[in-house]
C-alpha cells in the first residue's frame, strides 16, 4: 500500500512525542501530564493508520475526526507543559509547527472525503 504523507508525518510526530516525554520524565516533570501527552500524541498517528482499514467512508471519516480530536488534545498538553516551564522553547516550537501542519492536513482530508461522499450520493 502506498504510504501517505499524512501517515508519515503523524508517525514522525508520534516519535517526537515519545522522545520528548522520555526527556521530560528524566527531569521529573509531572508524570500524569507527560502520560496524557504521550497518549494523545501517539493516538493521532494510530487513528490515521487505522483509517486505512476503515469499513467504509463513515468509518474512515470517524477515524480521521478522532485523530483530529487527539491532535487538539495534544496541542493543549503541549501548551500546558510549556506554560508551566516543563518544556523547552525549542521543543515547544518544533511540536507546535507539527501540530499545525497535522491539523491542517486532517481538516483538509475530512472535508475532501465528506465532499466526495456527498457528491456521490447526489449522482
Amino acid at each position: 500500500m502506498k504510504e501517505s504523507v499524512l501517515r508519515t508525518k503523524s508517525k514522525e510526530f508520534a516519535k517526537d512525542i515519545i522522545i520528548l516525554c522520555r526527556k521530560m520524565k528524566s527531569f521529573q516533570v509531572e508524570h500524569a501530564l507527560v502520560n496524557q501527552l504521550l497518549r494523545s500524541g501517539t493516538s493521532v498517528g494510530a487513528n490515521i493508520h487505522e483509517a486505512q482499514y476503515a469499513q467504509g467512508t463513515k468509518d474512515f471519516v470517524s477515524k480521521l475526526e478522532i485523530a483530529l480530536k487527539e491532535c487538539n488534545e495534544s496541542d493543549y498538553w503541549i501548551d500546558l507543559l510549556f506554560e508551566t516551564n516543563s518544556m523547552e522553547q525549542v521543543d515547544y516550537n518544533h511540536l507546535k509547527s507539527k501540530i499545525v501542519e497535522l491539523r491542517r492536513m486532517l481538516v483538509a482530508s475530512v472535508t475532501t472525503v465528506k465532499q466526495r461522499h456527498n457528491q456521490e450520493k447526489t449522482k
